[in-house]
């Protein structure tokens, strides 16, 4: 069931609160729309298209995609295709909008089950905390309150020591167990900038010229098969995070936080007659490509962050 009139405004309530939280933790974030601004790309933040905004979850009980994706379904979003990633051990879908101008929704989670049982204990020991699923007893209707939950621990805070064994086998999971539902990134479509910037590669350049360190897992620029979908991100912004030690006391760590990504969507080519004035997203690739998606992940990873 789509909902409308009576759900517009929650959502609109629950996309402001995860972007304001998002803008005031990820410098990179007001950096990118102070250089588009300064450029003439756009008038205001509120002229950026924003593609899709992504979350990480655990694939255990009571959360995972299961639980997370209640809150846009409730909201008229549609599930739409299943993506795996062997290497990470992760599965994913993503989700459209009920109207084309909120952003797609993108949502992973991590196969725990398998991990090593050293690495299932400690998620586990953390995770179990949580004994039922927290969105049933969410007003959905209530924006504030989904606001609220979306930036609320859902378990207590990882010792370092935990972060650290999780973060060797899957640095997937330690962003998860320390960031929980924090989101993960948004996306801006450059293919409706002007002419000078429209594509990834013209936009990279832009970015680069800034001194946005850019991800290059897979090269800087990552393209579906079908040529038809080209996404590139900034290496996350490292923030302080303190945690508990074993022994007792706590310590301030740097580690990775969220990212920005930036997506061209090219016309199909049924609609490649189109006048360009006529274009819209109907018209254009949609969906996600597993191989992209895959290196885009790794805007988090140490081996992209240690080169901020």
């Amino acid at each position: 069931m789509i909902h409308t009139a009576s759900t517009a405004a929650p959502l609109d309530f629950v996309l402001d609160g995860l972007m304001r939280r998002y803008r005031e933790r990820v410098p990179d974030v007001d950096g990118v729309v102070r250089a588009m601004v300064a450029a003439g790309l756009v008038g205001s933040v509120g002229d950026i298209e924003n593609d899709h905004i992504a979350f990480r979850t655990m694939g255990v009980p009571n959360l995972g995609i299961a639980s997370f994706e209640k809150i846009f379904l409730h909201y008229g979003y549609a599930k739409r295709d299943f993506l795996r990633f062997d290497g990470k051990k992760l599965d994913a879908y993503w989700y459209a909008p009920p109207v084309a101008r909120y952003p797609r929704i993108f949502i992973s989670e991590l196969c725990v089950d398998e991990l090593s049982p050293e690495s299932q204990r400690i998620i586990h020991s953390y995770t179990d905390e949580v004994t039922s699923d927290p969105v049933d007893s969410l007003n959905l209707d209530d924006g504030a309150a989904v606001d609220q939950f979306l930036h609320s621990p859902l378990w207590r805070t990882p010792t370092w020591e935990d972060y650290q064994r999780l973060a060797d086998e899957s640095e997937y999971a330690a962003w998860v167990i320390y960031n929980r539902y924090y989101l993960n990134h948004f996306t801006v479509s450059v293919h409706n900038l002007p002419d000078q910037y429209d594509t990834v590669e013209k936009f990279n350049e832009f970015l680069k010229s800034h001194g946005f360190k850019l991800n290059n897992s897979g090269g800087e620029i990552k393209i579906s098969g079908d040529g038809l979908l080209l996404q590139s991100s900034t290496v996350a912004e490292m923030v302080d995070a303190t945690f508990p030690l074993a022994a007792g006391g706590e310590t301030t760590q740097q580690i990775a936080g969220s990212y920005v990504e930036f997506a061209e969507r090219r016309v199909l080519p049924q609609f490649a007659t189109l006048p360009e004035g006529e274009v819209c997203r109907e018209h254009r690739r949609d969906g996600f490509e597993t191989a992209n998606a895959d290196k885009i992940f790794e805007s988090t990873f140490r081996d992209q962050t240690g080169r901020r």
